[in-house]
């Protein structure tokens, strides 16, 4: 005790056995030894603070120059790489780039970490030790963004064995560019990569490899996207070659993805599909019901401008046709046909009528029967109007150019008594109305389905 225990606490202690001091000596005596014994307790104990010294003394950290790559001078360091592959984040075909989550992980050896050990175990590290002894320069090409996750701590791990084994591994999170091809949108399969080389180091110094071949890439199961399924991933390597520096070896992560069409279904072919057949209506609409079929024609065309603009609107805007735009745009090209063949229906019928009313005004009497009377009848008349009509001369009716322009009726009356008039009447009266069906009308409503479902066919062969 003399030895640990200071001069003062000595004399106190010697007080007491000595009778002097009484009570307060011994009382100020206990106090002071638990004060001491803390005081020694915590400065023997600390372990943190003396397994980092040994740690730092253990590793030799400081006795080399961890600037160099192990082995320097030498051949190429092999570096392993593994990759478990934690979310895809996020397909952007407007950006044409993917986000993925993952766990990178490097496995070298360097010699000069090397540390006696009589049970063989590991040593594991924060990233604190990292910013102390090399570790290799991976970075990812063709990335845009990309981060090593920081909460709470940053996300890495080192791991040293006693032959000088390391492993190395973080969490990083990484958006890359990812070159697609939309030919054949929104019936589609993307292949995307996420691409890993070494910046400063060239394949004669430092030679990356895929640890385990196809099993390095670990994927998780709850992996999903919203609009893509995943179908494959699997891994790649070769060399890369630029000019200035030299080849690198290069390791792939291939996904490939399939796009869920269901979602496109509902949100475009069937729309444009139901206003095609919505077009077809006008066709058995009366052809003398001019606002009804323009109207009509006007909407869809509309409507199918609407479609085609809001799905370009969430593309990017490539100098190819896409599926989807051969769907639209033949679509939008029934309805624009079946406002022309209103229009062609309208101009025949307008012409037909022209030179029916050339042809009466040169022949008035057109029936055939001598001593005739021909009248002018809207029609709107009835049997008797006719029948009451039927004695009165052309003259004693509307002049023709003040007649307005409706149905003709040609009604030839014989000129026999009155009641052979009215018997003869429903035998002898010729009616020669113009239909309200145009031939035109006619064949479009088989032309139009039948074309247009022969379209379909060849498409969803051709795309599906």
């Amino acid at each position: 005790l003399p030895g640990v225990v200071p001069a003062k606490l000595l004399l106190l202690w010697l007080l007491n056995r000595a009778g002097s001091g009484g009570t307060w000596a011994q009382r100020h005596w206990n106090n002071a030894i638990a004060v001491s014994c803390s005081h020694i307790f915590k400065r023997n104990h600390d372990l943190t603070k003396a397994w980092k010294g040994k740690t730092e003394q253990l590793l030799r950290v400081n006795e080399h120059d961890f600037t160099m790559r192990p082995a320097f001078g030498g051949p190429a360091i092999p570096v392993g790489v593994d990759v478990q592959v934690e979310s895809l984040d996020s397909i952007s075909e407007v950006d044409m780039d993917f986000t993925m989550t993952l766990y990178l992980r490097h496995y070298w050896k360097d010699e000069r970490l090397s540390f006696p050990s009589t049970n063989n175990k590991s040593m594991t590290f924060d990233g604190r030790l990292v910013k102390k002894i090399w570790v290799p320069d991976v970075f990812f090409v063709h990335s845009k963004r990309s981060f090593i996750h920081d909460t709470t701590t940053d996300n890495i791990m080192l791991r040293v064995f006693p032959d000088g084994h390391v492993l190395y591994s973080m969490r990083v999170t990484v958006t890359a560019m990812c070159n697609m091809d939309f030919s054949h949108f929104p019936l589609d399969s993307q292949t995307c990569s996420l691409e890993l080389e070494s910046y400063a180091y060239t394949d004669e110094d430092l030679m990356l490899y895929w640890k385990n071949g196809n099993e390095s890439l670990k994927t998780d199961e709850k992996i999903s996207l919203s609009q893509f399924l995943i179908q494959k991933f699997h891994t790649t390597s070769r060399l890369a070659f630029y000019s200035s520096t030299g080849w690198y070896n290069r390791l792939y992560i291939n996904f490939t993805l399939r796009r869920h069409i269901f979602f496109f279904l509902l949100q475009t072919y069937f729309p444009a599909t139901l206003m095609v057949m919505l077009s077809w209506v006008s066709f058995w609409i009366d052809r003398r019901a001019v606002p009804a079929r323009v109207s009509l024609g006007i909407t869809t065309v509309l409507t199918m401008s609407t479609i085609i603009t809001g799905v370009n609107a969430s593309m990017p805007r490539v100098s190819y046709i896409k599926a989807v735009d051969i769907y639209l745009w033949v679509s939008f090209v029934f309805v624009f046909l079946s406002v022309l063949e209103y229009a062609a229906v309208n101009y025949l019928t307008t012409v037909q009528e022209r030179k029916e009313r050339k042809l009466r005004d040169k022949f008035p009497c057109s029936c055939g029967i001598p001593h005739s009377k021909t009248m002018m009848l809207d029609g709107n008349y009835s049997e008797s109007d006719a029948n009451s009509l039927a004695g009165y001369t052309r003259n004693q009716m509307v002049p023709e150019e003040e007649k307005p322009e409706k149905m003709i009726v040609h009604l030839a009356v014989s000129n026999e008594s009155n009641s052979s008039r009215k018997r003869g009447l429903k035998g002898h009266v010729g009616l020669r109305i113009i239909q309200n069906t145009h031939a035109i009308d006619k064949y479009s409503r088989l032309i139009f389905p039948g074309t247009y479902i022969f379209f379909n066919l060849i498409y969803w062969s051709v795309f599906s």
